[in-house]
């Protein structure tokens, strides 16, 4: 069976891979908030490629986990889970982008605008991973 590393390795190429694509394709940025938000938008154009994309992540996790097996998740107080979703939304308008969208596409593409944006994801990770383990 594989490896830890492999595994990571592979996903990190499907991910390299299908933002590669999108770009070339369509000339698109795979930013997940940005293609999520214009795809709930009445009216926003291109909705059609959008709720394509985000079948296909719902389909490749769903046809991966019988292979791979499903991830156990540690149970978690309902509103810590909403807190954290509406932290995470507010993040994501106030970077302009969120960390595949800046991380993954912005960074591939030399952005110094992503470049930033991704320096303040990862120190405010940092400082909450920190600060979580500190109080527990």
């Amino acid at each position: 069976m594989f490896s830890s590393h492999l595994f990571s390795l592979l996903g990190g190429v499907l991910i390299g891979l299908a933002a590669w694509l999108l770009l070339a394709a369509l000339g698109r940025v795979a930013g997940i908030s940005g293609i999520a938000a214009d795809a709930l938008l009445p009216g926003a154009a291109e909705r059609a490629w959008r709720w394509a994309f985000l079948a296909g992540l719902v389909a490749a996790g769903t046809l991966a986990a019988p292979w791979l097996g499903v991830p156990a998740p540690t149970p978690q107080p309902v509103l810590r889970l909403v807190a954290a979703g509406l932290l995470v939304g507010f993040g994501t308008v106030l970077g302009s982008g969120c960390t595949s969208g800046h991380g993954v596409c912005g960074l591939g593409r030399r952005s110094p605008r992503s470049l930033a944006a991704t320096a303040v994801f990862m120190a405010a990770g940092i400082a909450t991973v920190f600060v979580a383990r500190s109080l527990a």
